[in-house]
C-alpha cells in the first residue's frame, strides 16, 4: 500500500508507466504464459535478511560480519545459508539501463560481496521491486527486468526478493511474470521471493511465478503484529509445498519487541507453517535465548521435513483467560508436529485427543521440542498446562508396539 502515499509520479515515471501499460496490453493479446523453472525451493529457505533490524542502514562491512557470524555460531551448519540484502543497496542505472550499486556503502561492489559470502559456503541474495521505484525510492525493476536479471546472474546472486511498490496500477501478475521470465532466461537458478503483500491472494496463483510469496504486509516486532499475520495464514496454510511456499514474512526473534516466550511461539509456528526462516536480528549481539530459539534443530526439522506439508490450525477455542488453539502438521515417517498455543493472559490447560489429531492409535511416543525431553508413551490425548503467550511444541510418533505391528 505504499503507492497510496504518492501525490503524482514524476514525468519520466509517468511516461514509463504508459509504456509499460502498452507492453502489457500487447503481451496479453499474445497470451504468452510460462512457468517458473529453476528447480529451487524443495524446502523452505533459511538464512538472514537485513531489513527488520537495519532497514536502510546497511553496508559492506555489516554483510561481511553477518556472513562470518552465520558460520562462527553454527547457524549455517543448521541450514541458515542465505545472506540477503534488502532495500537500499542500489543507487542508479548506467546509460545502458543496468543497475548500479551504492559505492559509498558498498565500495568493493556487489560482485565482490557476493564472492565473499560464497567463500564462506553461503548463498547471496538481493532485493528489488516490481515497480518503477523500490519502497525506499531506489531504482525499481519494472521495464528493466532483462538487464537486472543478467546483472544478478553475472554477480552470482542466489536469491531475489521482489517487492511491490510504485507500480501505479499495472497488473501484478504481468509484472512478476516479466521478472520470472527474465530470471529463467539467464540459466542461473535464483530463488524468486515474491513480496506482493498478499493483496491479490497470491497463495492461490503464485506457484507459477515464484518460489515463495508474501501473504501479508510487513511484520513488525510486536505481539499484535505476530498474531495478525498468523491469523491470516489460517485459510491458506495448506497451499504451500515443495517448490512454492507461503511467506508470512521474516523472523523478528531477537529484536527486543516481544518476550522470550512470544519469540518461542513465533519461531515454532513459522517453522510448522513451513515458512521461510529468515533471521531478522543483529547476529553480532544475539542473546543466549535468541540463539537457543533460532538454533533448536528439532524445531528446524519441523520446517525442513521431507514431506513438505505445512501445518494447519486444528481449532481455536475461547477459555476463561483468552483464546487458545492447536496447530498440527503431518511429518514424514507417519509422525506429527503439534503446537498448543495459549494467547491468553493466564496459564491454561490445553487438551487435544488423538481422534481430533486423526492419529492412528490410542498410544503415541511424545517429545517436547523446546524442553528437548522425551515424555514417554502417552495414551488417548495430549493435555498440558501452557503458560500465557506461550507454546508447547510436541513431536508425536508411533509407539514401539505400533511400529512392530506395521512391520509384520
Amino acid at each position: 500500500f505504499f503507492f497510496l502515499m504518492i501525490r503524482r509520479p514524476p514525468r519520466s515515471t509517468q511516461s514509463r508507466s504508459s509504456a509499460a501499460s502498452d507492453v502489457y496490453k500487447r503481451q496479453v493479446l499474445l497470451g504468452c504464459v510460462l512457468s517458473l523453472d529453476n528447480g529451487l525451493g524443495q524446502k523452505p529457505p533459511m538464512g538472514w535478511n537485513s531489513w527488520n533490524k537495519f532497514a536502510c542502514e546497511i553496508n559492506e562491512t555489516l554483510i561481511q560480519q553477518t556472513a562470518n557470524r552465520l558460520v562462527e555460531t553454527g547457524l549455517a551448519a543448521l541450514g541458515y545459508v542465505y545472506v540477503n540484502l534488502d532495500d537500499c543497496w542500489q543507487l542508479s542505472r548506467d546509460i545502458n539501463g543496468y543497475i548500479v550499486e551504492d559505492n559509498n556503502t558498498f565500495p568493493s561492489g556487489i560482485k565482490a560481496l557476493s564472492d565473499y559470502v560464497h567463500s564462506k559456503g553461503l548463498k547471496f541474495g538481493l532485493y528489488s521491486d516490481a515497480g518503477f521505484l523500490t519502497c525506499q525510492k531506489r531504482p525499481g525493476g519494472l521495464m528493466y527486468e532483462r538487464q537486472d536479471a543478467q546483472k544478478y546472474a553475472e554477480w552470482e546472486v542466489d536469491y531475489l526478493k521482489y517487492d511491490n511498490c510504485y507500480a501505479f496500477g499495472i497488473p501484478v501478475k504481468w509484472r512478476y511474470e516479466r521478472m520470472r521470465n527474465a530470471l529463467n532466461e539467464t540459466g542461473r537458478p535464483i530463488f524468486f521471493s515474491m513480496c506482493e503483500w498478499g493483496f491479490k491472494d497470491p497463495a492461490h496463483w503464485a506457484r507459477e511465478y515464484g518460489n515463495s510469496w508474501r501473504t501479508t504486509g510487513d511484520i513488525n516486532d510486536t505481539w499484535a503484529s505476530f498474531l495478525d499475520i498468523l491469523d491470516r495464514q489460517v485459510e491458506i496454510s495448506h497451499l504451500g509445498g515443495p517448490g512454492g511456499w507461503n511467506d508470512p514474512d521474516m523472523l523478528e526473534v531477537g529484536n527486543g519487541g516481544m518476550t522470550t516466550s512470544e519469540y518461542e511461539a513465533h519461531f515454532a509456528l513459522w517453522a510448522l507453517l513451513k515458512s521461510p526462516l529468515l533471521i531478522g536480528c543483529d547476529l553480532t549481539t544475539m542473546t543466549e535465548d535468541t540463539k537457543r530459539i533460532l538454533m533448536n534443530e528439532e524445531i528446524i526439522e519441523l520446517n525442513q521435513d521431507d514431506l513438505g506439508k505445512p501445518g494447519v490450525r486444528l481449532w481455536q477455542r475461547q477459555g476463561e483467560h483468552g483464546l487458545y488453539e492447536v496447530w498440527v502438521g503431518e511429518l514424514s515417517g507417519n509422525e506429527l508436529g503439534v503446537i498448543m498455543f495459549n494467547r491468553g493472559e493466564e496459564t491454561t490447560q490445553i487438551t487435544v485427543s488423538y481422534e481430533e489429531l486423526k492419529w492412528n492409535g490410542q498410544h503415541a511416543n511424545v517429545r517436547d521440542l523446546y524442553a528437548r525431553q522425551d515424555l514417554g508413551l502417552i495414551a488417548g490425548e495430549l493435555s498440558f498446562d501452557v503458560p500465557s503467550h506461550s507454546v508447547k511444541v510436541l513431536r508425536v510418533s508411533q509407539s514401539h508396539k505400533q511400529k512392530s505391528a506395521r512391520s509384520l
